[in-house]
């Protein structure tokens, strides 16, 4: 199968250290599945197939960008929780709306009374909207079950989502979301089903990817993370951390110490955690969306970049602090409220994103070998994408050479 995209108006490519280049009236060759070649139109190679056997996309006056990917996401979940959106507009705290029965533990009794087949038909209208906004690879997180059945079953539901495609899905174990109230009396009792029970079944049954902890004051502590995570690693799974999103804790510290893939969020990063991940591999994986939804201040974009991190970009889509599929709107807020270039957003979206999902082996780039995940967006050039906000640009999608989606 070869799939040619010919004559954009730019085709932009993620170098691999990370910088954003423009090749204007740039061509793409696909076959079955892999990038062959990219370059300028007039030197591409000659076709000897049969016309019948490619299919040809004109891209002329059109950008052609590498798959967006979402490295962050809280997307299998029931319910709405649209009711403490208000009371936060009317000035109620996050702990506050905790302590009220709302917050996480809202959603765990609705995904704990759903069916696995109810999840996937919640989830697969909001992987349609992602995928339509262009992201092709999408992170997924349980966390809303809190019980060896209900985390197994929201496991279970993502990696059949997955089979059903076109989308792919990389599953995270994210059982360590928040304390569920049977415990609520025995923290310690709760640890142990993480570390005895969950954990080991779900590395078994091959479930997860990534293990994630909520490391934050009032829900799992810098020593009960760092045992979770060393479980974890130890089990074979990859390390990842909700770090310093309400309070300077040391989050960034602690996954950096841990060779964590991710450290996310970061509202509260202080400069020794910034320091930290600078001399690690860790990516800082910022989410202006939740910064936005609550009116906190956002991450420090600039001075992470600027110290060398790597950065990016994701949605954070979940029902309680970041409603959104649309992740080219979070590279706008990245622009305006974090001060990235488009440039840099564009790579934080593809190339680091794919890094925070240890995945940049073959993702996020559209340098031949790696895998053919592509859009077109109807604009002549890549920064209207973030420019001309809330709308969306994307006009045609490739997974793996196919494509996907046409509007």
């Amino acid at each position: 199968m070869l799939t040619i995209l010919h004559h954009a108006a730019q085709l932009v490519g993620i170098a691999a250290a990370g910088e954003c280049s423009v090749l204007a009236n740039g061509s793409l060759l696909i076959r079955n599945g892999i990038i062959e070649w990219a370059g300028p139109a007039a030197e591409m190679p000659p076709i000897t197939e049969d016309e019948r056997d490619i299919t040809w996309i004109d891209a002329q006056g059109k950008v052609v960008l590498p798959g967006f990917i979402d490295s962050h996401t809280h997307l299998l979940f029931a319910g709405s929780r649209v009711d403490e959106f208000e009371q936060r507009l009317r000035g109620m705290s996050y702990a506050e709306i905790m302590a009220r029965g709302g917050g996480i533990l809202r959603t765990v009794e609705r995904v704990r009374r759903a069916s696995k087949e109810e999840l996937k038909a919640l989830a697969r209208p909001r992987l349609q909207r992602m995928l339509q906004f262009g992201v092709t690879t999408i992170e997924v997180k349980s966390g809303y079950g809190l019980t060896p059945a209900d985390e197994i079953k929201c496991l279970e539901a993502i990696a059949e989502l997955n089979a059903e495609g076109p989308w792919e899905l990389v599953p995270t174990f994210l059982g360590a979301h928040a304390v569920p109230p049977e415990y609520r009396s025995n923290r310690e009792g709760y640890i142990r089903s993480l570390c005895e029970t969950m954990l080991p079944e779900i590395a078994r049954r091959g479930l997860a990817d990534f293990c994630d902890v909520f490391c934050e004051k009032d829900v799992f502590s810098i020593d009960e993370s760092r045992r979770i995570l060393k479980r974890a690693r130890d089990l074979g799974l990859r390390l990842k951390l909700h770090a310093d999103e309400l309070s300077p804790l040391g989050g960034a510290e602690l996954a950096a110490e841990m060779e964590a893939t991710s450290a996310d969020h970061l509202l509260c990063i202080s400069d020794q955690g910034i320091d930290a991940l600078a001399a690690s591999g860790t990516v800082a994986t910022l989410l202006p969306g939740t910064a936005f939804f609550l009116g906190r201040a956002y991450a420090p974009a600039r001075r992470l970049i600027e110290r060398g991190v790597t950065v990016a970009l994701a949605s954070d889509c979940n029902p309680g602090t970041c409603m959104t599929e649309n992740l080219p709107l979070i590279g706008s807020m990245a622009c305006m409220q974090m001060g990235m270039s488009p440039g840099e957003v564009v790579t934080a979206l593809t190339r680091h994103a794919a890094a925070a999902l240890a995945r940049s082996d073959r993702l996020g780039s559209l340098a031949p070998g790696k895998q053919g995940d592509g859009i077109v967006c109807n604009v002549p050039d890549y920064r209207e994408i973030f420019y001309h906000f809330g709308i969306n640009h994307v006009e045609c999608i490739l997974k793996r050479g196919r494509v996907v989606h046409t509007s």
